[in-house]
């Protein structure tokens, strides 16, 4: 005999009037933002004043999330960029200097004097003055080379060491220079993702292309230079030794030291050593402040390494001037009044509270390892994302509209059943989509519509093997039970293959493609729902209502 126990029929109800709840601001507002689970702005689909009236009066209670339009509905902007992974192997021949020189200081009486010679990209030159201990000198300066870890184990080092004549000179190796071309590309997804995130704009696309290249797509953006300007933006911040001050910008200048502009006093130059005594990357926190006097700065902390390195140069260089270099700019020159021990400062400068917040920010989300070229740049308008919708729109309901239509023509009373099962599946697959913030792309449409043709699937397998029963003198209701009992085995192989298809998609692809892998995985659980639970439901109540001697399916 048909029968569901009382409270299985109060949970499939509730749970396909959760779906459709859920579903429901797609339906009338192109956003809906929450705070504290209230609704705090609302931007209805349209200008019309009936629209607005039930924007005003939305609950704060209902669900309000939306399902994200991708980039080819809603418009944004598109880049791909090359890191230039040269920057970081310049970057590390200068940083390593101040280590070879304190390396070969107790040396001095077998090499004599050493003196950093101008370099090529990518080598550091140093001159040594008696050129016979250059085999010492070889021995010491490869004693600070570094073994490259790998996922096959330890490697070869770091570093290259070779004489030429009485210069040393020190290359990165093979080995490293591909570890650093690999750690560089991730480093700068990374901060780019960071960075994006930190103004709020949701489902960027952000994945490695070959050897050195990121593909970066933003949704809801203006245009493609709104978006470069806020990844492009080095911020290196970086804390070094003032050597003088002056107001030529072409001072001369030894190796191993470089003149950099001050940022507000126009017509100052500072000659500064060109190895830091700490980095940006070694913050671990930025925050807006304000200084003594009230205006506007901000405030760092530096890590365990980073806080060592600052406390140690103030104890040793009291009042001396200390640089904070940001982007090749000094944005403030302070004098070490006394030892800072924890690591921990404020940088000052003639900043507005935009300003301050907005480098706090830059700060924390981190530097950019390298820079980035743009290869390609694209701005895609709401205009065209428009015409894809309401062609995604057309294609839905001329699909939904032949589904319907087949399936009362085929199976009668049964098939307008499946056809109510059908509107609360898409229901509940929009529910899902946004209660899970996914985001819904071109191709995560057509993944729509084929649910539209596969929810009836399992309906049908369902309704055949009725027929069959019906066919066996068996009575309306054992033939109603035997069918969905043996139809279930067929429905389950099928969609189980379907949902592992999907699953993989989603796994190995990215961008569009995992898009239509989403509506296609959540299309077939909840027609899965719809097929087993909810139509049988519907069956079940019209048949304790009409109690028929015969079915016709």
């Amino acid at each position: 005999m048909l029968q569901i126990d009382a409270w299985k029929r109060w949970l499939i109800w509730l749970v396909c009037a959760a779906g459709v709840l859920m579903a429901m601001p797609n339906a009338f507002y192109s956003r809906v933002e929450t705070h504290n689970d209230a609704v705090a702005a609302i931007e209805v689909r349209g200008e019309t004043p009936e629209l607005q009236a039930q924007a005003a009066s939305w609950p704060s209670w209902l669900p309000s999330n939306l399902v994200n339009l991708g980039l080819d509905l809603r418009g944004g902007a598109h880049l791909l960029a090359e890191v230039q992974v040269q920057d970081v192997y310049a970057a590390r021949m200068e940083a390593m200097w101040p280590d070879i020189r304190d390396a070969l200081r107790p040396e001095r009486e077998t090499v004599g004097g050493i003196r950093q010679q101008p370099s090529p990209p990518g080598e550091l030159r140093v001159r040594i003055g008696n050129p016979d201990g250059m085999q010492r000198a070889l021995q010491v300066v490869r004693g600070l080379a570094q073994p490259i870890q790998t996922l096959a184990g330890v490697g070869s080092t770091d570093i290259e060491v070779s004489a030429e004549g009485d210069t040393l000179i020190v290359r990165l190796t093979e080995a490293e220079q591909q570890a650093s071309d690999d750690r560089t590309v991730r480093q700068a997804r990374e901060i780019i993702r960071r960075r994006i995130d930190a103004v709020g704009t949701r489902e960027p696309t952000i994945q490695r292309q070959g050897a050195d290249r990121i593909l970066i797509q933003v949704p809801g953006i203006g245009s493609a230079g709104e978006l470069k300007e806020i990844i492009g933006t080095t911020a290196r911040l970086t804390f070094n030794p003032v050597i003088g001050r002056g107001s030529d910008a072409e001072a001369r200048t030894e190796p191993g030291t470089k003149v950099v502009p001050s940022l507000d006093e126009e017509g100052v130059f500072y000659t500064i050593e060109s190895a830091p005594v700490v980095t940006g990357e070694e913050l671990v926190d930025a925050q807006p402040s304000f200084d003594q006097n009230g205006s506007p700065a901000v405030s760092f902390r530096f890590n365990t390494t980073g806080a060592r390195a600052f406390g140690d140069y103030t104890a040793e260089n009291i009042g001396q001037p200390f640089a904070i270099v940001l982007d090749d700019e000094v944005i403030s020159a302070p004098v070490i009044q006394s030892h800072i021990p924890g690591g921990s400062g404020i940088i000052t400068g003639r900043f507005s509270v935009e300003e301050s917040t907005n480098l706090a920010v830059l700060l924390r989300a981190g530097a950019l390892p390298a820079g980035l070229e743009f290869l390609e740049e694209r701005t895609i308008g709401p205009e065209l994302g428009q015409d894809s919708i309401d062609a995604g729109k057309v294609a839905t309901g001329v699909a939904f509209a032949a589904v319907l239509v087949f399936m009362v023509l085929s199976y009668g009373l049964f098939g307008l059943f499946a056809n109510i099962a059908l509107v609360i599946n898409i229901g509940i697959l929009f529910g899902l989509l946004s209660l899970l913030g996914c985001t819904l792309t071109l191709p995560g449409i057509a993944g729509i519509v084929l649910t539209v043709g596969m929810a009836v699937d399992a309906n049908v397998l369902i309704f055949e093997r009725i027929r069959e029963e019906v066919k066996t003198a068996r009575g309306p209701a054992r033939a109603i039970e035997l069918g969905y009992e043996r139809a279930l085995s067929a429905i389950l192989d099928a969609n189980i293959t379907t949902f592992i298809t999907a699953v993989i998609l989603f796994a190995i692809c990215s961008g569009p493609v995992r898009g239509f892998a989403i509506t296609l995985g959540l299309g077939i659980l909840t027609s899965m729902f719809t097929a087993i639970f909810v139509t049988r439901l519907l069956v079940v109540l019209w048949f304790e209502r009409r109690r028929p001697k015969t079915l016709e399916v």
